[in-house]
């Protein structure tokens, strides 16, 4: 995603494997975030990949992005602690409903 003057402010990477999307790296330049960027990023994957399953992750300490992803849609389905001061949550949506 890039704005007026080809600046980057936002990607995502994407990979699809057996009917399954894994979405990854979903990033907003600090200066754009709040203005429906991810949003808009996430749609056009679901868009691009329709009908599949999606999945991402992120870290527990992420609540904006966690509360973003169950806002689009998206249910916590497993979580993974790596140390004391890192857990990971996966999260699902299933774009066949």
């Amino acid at each position: 995603m890039v704005d007026e003057n080809g600046v980057i402010i936002g990607s995502v990477c994407t990979k699809e494997i057996d009917g399954r999307v894994y979405i990854g790296k979903l990033m907003v330049h600090p200066d754009h975030r709040h203005k429906g960027y991810g949003s808009m990023l996430l749609s056009e994957i679901e868009g691009f990949f329709p009908d599949k399953r999606y999945e991402l992750f992120t870290s527990t300490r992420s609540l904006d992005n966690i509360r973003l992803y169950q806002k689009l849609g998206y249910a916590i389905f497993a979580r993974k602690v790596i140390n004391d001061e890192l857990e990971f949550v996966y999260m699902e949506k299933n774009g066949k409903d």
